[in-house]
């Protein structure tokens, strides 16, 4: 049976380096050429999906912004943004905070001023905290800026706003958040052994599983079919409608636990064996 192969992006199709091994470009190419349908299956939005270099990977489509976004052959299946309302309270709430945050929008991810200083440090936590060396701090901070548009004022206040993600100081801003935007779904993502860097906040009902039935429905395809692969908590949903679930060896505690099988280190050939064992490849 051909399967439809579900794959997260950071952490489990490329490195926390934004880092595509070449032995994972490689399982991609050679299961869609063994005739399954390989999906990715990401909180990014397409924006910053188009910043990674794939290389000559191919894709099926893709499943984006925690679900939010659902793509096949280049159509675009579903897309559910944020309210402008929605946004401005976001945005409000903060900016009173002192709170760095971006918006993901498929058209780009824009900042605020206050991610300017406190979205490098940020980042280069999330990357330290996997466990991956920076050989030059300081480069890598200037270089994360790149992928990010610089707005003001009521510029942010947008119409085409998939989520946003926020710097956490604390837990309690997570915390408030929920209490704060009880119309939203509130998510935290992060470091090492999933610690909370980041909050993010979208539109409820709207989750990885919820997509992949919706795209399932598009191929007139069954549960049976599939396989998915990730690496955090926020890929939990994913394991709940997919026949076959695997974690990543560098993967959190809970994901590892609802796992039918885990593979070793993204960076350590972890998803070429994989498709491997499971005869994808």
């Amino acid at each position: 049976m051909k399967k439809i192969i579900f794959l997260d992006v950071d952490g489990t199709l490329i490195n926390y380096e934004a880092k595509l091994p070449v032995s994972a470009e490689k399982a991609v190419n050679m299961a869609r050429e063994n005739g399954h349908k390989v999906y990715i299956c990401t909180g990014c939005s397409k924006a910053e999906i188009e910043q990674r270099d794939f290389r000559t990977m191919k894709l099926d489509g893709m499943i984006g912004a925690n679900g939010g976004y659902v793509e096949d052959q280049g159509k675009v299946i579903m897309h559910k943004s944020l309210s402008k309302d929605d946004v401005k309270a976001i945005v409000d709430w903060c900016n009173e905070r002192e709170i760095g945050f971006y918006l993901e929008a498929n058209s780009g991810m824009y900042i605020n001023d206050y991610y300017i200083k406190q979205g490098p440090e940020a980042l280069a936590k999330y990357v330290l905290g996997k466990g991956k060396k920076i050989d030059d701090l300081a480069k890598f901070k200037a270089e994360s800026m790149n992928q990010y548009i610089h707005l003001q004022g009521e510029d942010l206040y947008r119409d085409d706003v998939n989520k946003v993600s926020f710097i956490l100081r604390s837990y309690q801003d997570h915390l408030d958040s929920i209490k704060d935007f009880p119309n939203l779904v509130a998510n935290t993502w992060g470091g090492k052994d999933e610690q909370a860097l980041f909050g993010d906040l979208g539109i409820k009902g709207i989750t990885k599983k919820h997509a992949i039935e919706v795209l399932l429905d598009h191929l007139h395809a069954s549960k049976e079919e599939t396989i998915s692969f990730g690496d955090a908590k926020i890929d939990l949903s994913m394991f709940e409608c997919c026949n076959y679930n695997v974690a990543m060896g560098n993967g959190g505690k809970q994901i590892k636990e609802a796992a039918d099988y885990i593979t070793d280190d993204v960076d350590e050939d972890g998803l070429y064996n994989a498709f491997k064992k499971l005869n994808l490849i």
